[in-house]
């Protein structure tokens, strides 16, 4: 973590890692060992970073911002075991997944676990604005998940469609974590919104960027396969907008290697979302939400929380993993 975005809350971020080991913890040892085998395996924690530099920005005084952030983690960790299952991956963060290691039924169980812990967590912190806020939350992001499903090797898929999906799939948790941080450190509700858009539109720049990387990425730099979401049947940007502004040819040839899925043709479309210019319109997009999230921060006053968030902004649209 050598981004500078972390500094502010350098300390709270060591307390996070500590309240998550703690509240992993199980009597049962296959809970325990794939939850340890998760936090081993890293991860960005730019999700919990939102919440603990809201709760900064704002004020905050106290410890619960730490519990919230915990609870944000969980929430991602348990999306993560059941995106797995779901899309039958093979790896994540460099190493194999739960669901290749210990089976699709322990990683579902897993991530109920987590899923549950979190709630606990949040009744802890006994905020009911709070807890609204995240239970909409993961209801939201549930339908994203079945949405997302139900366009799987679907070349008719709509750019519109799915910036609903990824919002609803990513940029949801993104908003409530911004949320969370400001409400419990009693900011006002003007403040609230724009720190929850500006998080909304960071977390669409951060997935428009996560699609663009799936066709151009590094598989040792990604944690994961290059063209596993085509491969899945994931119908992303690139692809929509390589189909619609390609050629004749160009089209047909991706629209029947969505239909068909799998790997096999896989460097040929990865050739052709290019040449037909699909990763150059998602980084358009992508540019586009980064400074629609930072507008929202236009009107508050400079700190070094404003600085982190600027910065994770440009993150958001030119990370290489």
């Amino acid at each position: 973590m050598d981004h500078s975005f972390f500094q502010p809350v350098k300390t709270d971020l060591n307390q996070l890692n500590a309240m998550v080991i703690k509240n992993l913890d199980s009597r049962v040892p296959l809970v325990k060992e794939i939850a340890d085998y998760l936090v081993d395996s890293g991860g960005k924690r730019l999700r919990p970073l939102l919440t603990l530099l809201t709760a900064k920005l704002f004020g905050y005084k106290g410890d619960d911002h730490i519990k919230l952030a915990t609870v944000i983690e969980f929430l991602h960790t348990a999306m993560l075991l059941h995106d797995d299952v779901v899309d039958e991956s093979d790896l994540r963060r460099g190493k194999k997944t739960a669901n290749v290691k210990w089976g699709n039924a322990p990683s579902v169980l897993v991530g109920d676990f987590l899923h549950s812990r979190a709630f606990e967590l949040m009744v802890e912190v006994g905020n009911m604005e709070v807890l609204s806020v995240l239970s909409r939350a993961t209801n939201v992001i549930s339908e994203g998940e079945v949405q997302q499903l139900c366009h799987i090797k679907n070349p008719e898929t709509t750019e519109n469609q799915y910036m609903e999906i990824i919002t609803r799939k990513t940029a949801t948790l993104f908003q409530a974590a911004a949320q969370s941080g400001a409400i419990i450190a009693g900011a006002e509700k003007r403040e609230i919104d724009s720190i929850g858009n500006y998080a909304l539109h960071l977390g669409i720049a951060f997935q428009l960027t996560d699609d663009n990387l799936d066709y151009f990425g590094h598989s040792d730099a990604l944690g994961k396969n290059v063209g596993d979401d085509f491969a899945e049947g994931k119908v992303t940007l690139p692809v929509i907008a390589a189909i619609r502004n390609g050629n004749i040819e160009q089209a047909s040839l991706i629209e029947r290697a969505v239909l068909k899925g799998g790997a096999e043709n896989l460097d040929i479309v990865l050739e052709l979302v290019k040449q037909a210019g699909g990763l150059d319109y998602t980084q358009k997009v992508a540019v586009k939400e980064k400074c629609k999230a930072l507008s929202c921060l236009s009107a508050m006053p400079k700190s070094p929380c404003i600085d982190a968030l600027k910065e994770l902004a440009e993150f958001s649209i030119t990370r290489a993993s």
